[in-house]
């Protein structure tokens, strides 16, 4: 169980840390929702303290120390921390999905750029997808079409992320556009990066971006239903909030660069509304075929895992060979600077 005081400061952090999520959780059962804000605080310490600072190397094997911590049955004394060990226990969590979140970041802080789509995905995999495999463990949910489209849920919504920050982090040093297309558009990425500018080709991008997530929410719906019936009106309402968001790039033009979408409370209580009717609509449609699409290749490994109780203190080869990585740039060697190359 999760001590009173720290879930507090659990739910406090998501309440100005995480807007969107915040809303969505309200709709979501008690005995969800509370670990859910635990697990989405302990995330957003991930990523803020990534974010957060310039020496990024040094942010991420903390984490992994913590991380390390959390498993073992004796989390650092914090909150969000004691929070998320309660959960790993209470849940039988397997490490597999945090340490996907891990390496996702692991590759934020070595400055990764993605060649392909495909690249682009498995980095989504790892820092979104991997939330939602993690959600659907909450919600005692192990079935494997169930947790392919919670996972292309969590593209969707890292896509929608990505599109309306292209400004944002281009002006922090980020690129997450993948390069083939920069280069089909005839935008060249350094370029880019000293000097963002929403230029139609940049725009027509982010719309590209948009077009992919659009699909994946569609998809992912499917497979809603197979979740518990009271899960289902929090995890609608976070397809339709995150979507709004891309709705909202849409209506500044996909200008993202100049301009950063937003969305008012009105249209999340809208949202929310629409969620409640069609999460009652959910248990009298018919199964969709779609349910029953194999994972896509890079969220596959994360829905084994979840599929699976396996909690066991290990670190994936994967993720051996990102933090390694990133241990190499804080000794001042060279890292990969991309996925693809």
């Amino acid at each position: 169980m999760i001590d009173r005081a720290d879930m507090a400061h659990c739910r406090d952090a998501i309440r100005t840390g995480s807007l969107s999520f915040h809303a969505a959780s309200r709709l979501l059962p008690a005995r969800v929702r509370d670990p859910a804000l635990a697990l989405y605080a302990f995330c957003r310490l991930a990523d803020d303290a990534v974010d957060d600072t310039e020496d990024k190397a040094p942010a991420v094997l903390g984490l992994r120390d913590r991380l390390d911590l959390v498993y073992e049955g004796r989390p650092r004394n914090a909150p969000a921390d004691r929070a998320f060990a309660a959960v790993v226990a209470d849940f039988e969590m397997p490490r597999a999905l945090p340490d996907a979140l891990l390496e996702g970041l692991a590759w934020d802080a070595s400055g990764l750029q993605y060649d392909s789509l495909s690249d682009l995905l498995a980095y989504c995999a790892r820092v979104a997808s991997s939330v939602g495999a993690m959600m659907c463990v909450l919600m005692r949910v192990r079935d494997a079409d169930v947790l392919a489209r919670a996972c292309d849920l969590g593209l969707a919504m890292q896509l929608t992320n990505i599109a309306r920050d292209v400004g944002e982090d281009a002006r922090a040093g980020r690129l997450y556009i993948p390069r083939e297309w920069l280069h089909e558009a005839g935008v060249k990425p350094d370029a880019f990066l000293e000097d963002p500018v929403s230029t139609p080709c940049v725009r027509q991008l982010t719309r590209r971006l948009l077009d992919e997530s659009r699909n994946l929410y569609v998809q992912s719906e499917t497979g809603i239903a197979g979740l518990p019936l009271a899960c289902r009106p929090g995890i609608f309402a976070a397809r339709h909030v995150y979507a709004g968001i891309g709705a909202a790039v849409s209506g500044l033009g996909y200008d993202s660069i100049t301009s950063r979408a937003r969305t008012s409370g009105r249209q999340k209580l809208g949202w929310l509304g629409l969620s409640l009717a069609r999460s009652m609509w959910s248990s009298f449609a018919p199964v969709s075929a779609v349910l029953h699409a194999p994972a896509r290749p890079e969220v596959a490994f994360l829905v084994e895992a979840a599929a699976q109780k396996q909690t066991r203190f290990s670190r994936s080869d994967a993720l051996f060979a990102a933090l390694a990585q990133l241990e190499l740039k804080d000794r001042g060697g060279r890292p990969l600077d991309r996925v693809g190359a």
